[in-house]
């Protein structure tokens, strides 16, 4: 107990934190929400107004309203003491029964006085949407725009966000085709966008934009066969597309030349486009079910290095042979999700046998390769068997990783450790608890 209370003077009460570099305490005190950083103003002399020049502001309706004051007259206050030279981020959350479209107006235009390169807007309303003020379409500085729900985007005519890099668009409500053709018009130099919606509000839902290099639609409206996308982006890099539920199309104009793409989760398209415009990917990531999806054919995928399949959906194996025929380059093949407990095991069993069939070539006996099947639909319910070993399982393929491999014979066991060992660099098998350990 002694040596326990000698210890306690030996506590230093030195005022660490103010001796940091001004620029890291300033980067900490953008972290909380700015009532927050308000508070430590009372801490001493030299932190009562260094809140004053925090980069970033962050204001919550449900933890910033007072008694004294209504959240409104908060931030306007706030903003109006800020005295950095740019204003890098204003994020807000706010109830609409709170505010009106005056006093968002009135924030947003101190805002841009302050030079402010990012805005982040969330609304909370239980009846109609918030309509985002057409002036606030109109700034120089702005990089990044972060609309939430409940926000009516009403662009009657061309914005002005020349700095505009960043645009991400979540469950906004738009007046009509052409406030998205304005609002997309108005952002030159525009490098990323994200949509995320869930009606059908638009019909055609355009995107054009030249310098455009990563795209994220997520859809998630699920009435039947409405509308669908054009999209004209020919600088395009990164693509993901997640849940398209009942679209008539999805058409892409001026091909990208696709770094990586992403397509998960898409179930119908009508007029379908989306495979034949990835031709120039070289990374590419399919989970589609249930397949209605046409396959581009004669296409073929000459920079794709890399494919990722999930394989837990149905028909994902005639997809899986349609694939490999058409990417000669491939050096990494990834199948995740294959199951022998699923009800799309069969897929698994044909795959052994691909393996199988490889193996044979590999000793020269590729006339044991059965000449069966040539359709090249991808869910026609029926194992469309390639009439040749595709090119990239013999000459390139270098990585192949197995999630959830389920060896059903001896013998195909030793196949695939045979042909791993011989023809493929990196290998990767993972198997579910309750089967077999992987080979």
């Amino acid at each position: 107990m002694k040596r326990c209370l000698r210890n306690v003077g030996l506590v230093s009460t030195e005022d660490r934190i103010s001796h940091l570099p001004e620029a890291l305490i300033l980067h900490i005190l953008s972290l909380p929400t700015t009532k927050d950083v308000v508070a430590t103003s009372v801490l001493s002399k030299q932190w009562r107004s260094l809140w004053k020049t925090v980069p970033s502001l962050y204001f919550d309706h449900y933890s910033d309203e007072s008694e004294q004051e209504t959240f409104s007259e908060i931030v306007c206050r706030l903003l109006l003491y800020h005295k950095a030279p740019f204003l890098e981020t204003l994020h807000i959350n706010f109830r609409l029964d709170g505010c009106d479209a005056m006093d968002i107006g009135m924030w947003t235009g101190i805002a841009y006085a302050h030079h402010l390169r990012k805005l982040s807007l969330n609304v909370e309303s239980k009846t109609e949407s918030f309509k985002f003020p057409r002036s606030l379409y109109n700034c120089e500085t702005l990089e990044t725009l972060i609309l939430g729900a409940w926000i009516l985007v009403d662009v009657p005519s061309q914005a002005c966000l020349k700095s505009l890099k960043t645009l991400h668009l979540y469950s906004v409500d738009y007046k009509d085709m052409a406030s998205v053709r304005n609002l997309l018009s108005g952002c030159p130099n525009l490098e990323e966008l994200v949509v995320f919606r869930d009606q059908p509000d638009v019909e055609i839902f355009s995107i054009a934009a030249p310098s455009l290099k990563r795209l994220t639609i997520q859809d998630e409206n699920d009435w039947k066969e409405f509308g669908g996308y054009a999209i004209d982006a020919p600088s395009l890099e990164y693509l993901n597309i997640e849940g398209f539920k009942a679209l008539e199309f999805c058409l892409f104009e001026n091909e990208p030349k696709l770094v990586e793409a992403n397509i998960a989760n898409v179930s119908k398209i009508i007029e379908e486009n989306i495979l034949g415009s990835l031709i120039s990917v070289i990374r590419l990531s399919l989970d589609l079910s249930p397949l209605e999806i046409t396959f581009p054919t004669g296409s073929f995928f000459y920079r794709l290095v890399y494919l990722e399949l999930r394989a837990h959906k149905a028909e994902w194996w005639n997809l899986l042979v349609l694939m490999l025929n058409a990417s000669p380059k491939l050096q990494v093949l990834k199948l995740i999700g294959v199951s022998i407990t699923s009800p799309h095991a069969q897929c698994f069993y044909r795959f052994s046998d691909l393996m199988y069939i490889v193996y044979l070539s590999l000793i020269g006996l590729q006339q044991y390769w059965s000449q069966v099947g040539k359709g090249n639909g991808v869910s026609s319910g029926k194992w469309s068997q390639p009439e040749n070993v595709p090119e990239c399982l013999l000459l390139h393929l270098e990585t192949f990783v197995w999630k959830a491999y389920k060896q059903r014979l001896k013998q195909e066991k030793e196949v695939a450790k045979y042909i791993l060992r011989k023809r493929w660099r990196n290998t990767s098998f993972e198997e579910s608890e309750f089967l077999h350990k992987s080979i």
